[in-house]
């Protein structure tokens, strides 16, 4: 599909790609969904622990959280409320790690862990009635998304049951990625953050893995390329940052997407470089569509919506609802 035109443009007061990602960030408030938490034990001894808000709907969404977030996460919320007012039951799954208990194993989660989103998938289409299925991820979560339904390829692999998905602010080339979180400004507003809650979930871990996390000298780490190369890359099996930013960066596996796909990245989202908008994948694909407003920040797109929602709420739902 070619590049999908639009219509996005944020509130005349609220100006730049930084404003328009920490705004929403900081002082949005969705009054969060009850739900009900469901542990979904691995087959390598792990869990992941599944947030379900049901009404009994015949459509089903899963929604996939970004970096250090949870289901809780005011964009998931946001997402879930609007998708359930229209019809759908919600799962929000939170990645190994992320639901405020420390996982059994040593590693944790990363950006390609599609395989992880693949036991979610099963699992929700063995349990749930629901005769549709839908995804929606963030960020990480949509890098995550597009690269488990790529890595699927033909549509005869896909359970028919899957039929659309749509992703937000998606670093879907992780090293052109981390190049512009590397810069001075975004180092002091984002990356300091990251690093700060990543810390803490290894120095957790240690105790439990003392002879496999070291952690001298992890509070000098400014940026990803170091975090990923001394972490992230060798406990989950990479060679280092730059094996591991392309094994699971979701570009490559665009072209073989085979169910219709939205993927949303503002042109002026801090978090992503030029290689994060794949204008010649989308043109070449019969279901890949790119859609790159002007504004939006990262996960921002505050306003626009429908009823108080944010944009990326009342177009995820426009999309998904789709034939």
């Amino acid at each position: 599909m070619p590049v999908v035109p639009s219509r996005y443009r944020a509130p005349a007061w609220l100006r730049g790609g930084h404003l328009q990602t920490i705004v929403p960030a900081l002082f949005r408030k969705v009054p969060p969904l009850e739900m009900r938490r469901e542990r979904l034990e691995l087959p390598d001894g792990d869990f992941l622990d599944l947030d379900w808000s049901t009404r009994g709907n015949d459509r089903l969404v899963i929604l996939s959280h970004g970096l250090e977030a949870d289901s809780k996460a005011t964009y998931i919320q946001g997402m879930a409320r609007a998708l359930q007012a229209r019809g759908w039951d919600v799962l929000a799954w939170n990645y190994r790690g992320c639901s405020g208990e420390s996982n059994r194993l040593l590693k944790f989660y990363h950006s390609g862990a599609s395989d992880d989103l693949d036991h979610v998938v099963r699992h929700a289409l063995a349990v749930h009635r629901a005769s549709r299925v839908d995804l929606v991820g963030f960020s990480l979560g949509g890098n995550m998304t597009l690269k488990y339904l790529g890595e699927r390829g033909d549509a005869r692999d896909i359970d028919p049951r899957l039929h659309r998905a749509a992703a937000f602010s998606v670093p879907c080339d992780l090293a052109c990625s981390s190049a512009r979180l590397s810069s001075a400004i975004n180092r002091h507003i984002y990356m300091r953050r990251f690093l700060v809650s990543l810390r803490r979930k290894l120095a957790e871990k240690r105790p439990r893995f003392p002879d496999r996390i070291d952690l001298r000298g992890a509070w000098k780490i400014r940026d990803f390329r170091g975090f990923d190369d001394r972490y992230t890359a060798p406990l989950h099996g990479f060679a280092d940052a730059e094996d591991y930013w392309r094994r699971s960066s979701s570009r490559p596996f665009l072209p073989r997407i085979a169910i219709p796909a939205l993927l949303v990245n503002a042109a002026n989202d801090p978090f992503l470089g030029p290689g994060c908008f794949p204008r010649e994948e989308a043109e070449a694909s019969a279901c890949f569509h790119l859609e790159v407003p002007q504004d939006g920040g990262h996960c921002g797109f505050h306003g626009g919506g429908r009823g108080g929602e944010s944009w990326a709420e009342t177009r995820a739902a426009e999309f998904l609802a789709g034939e």
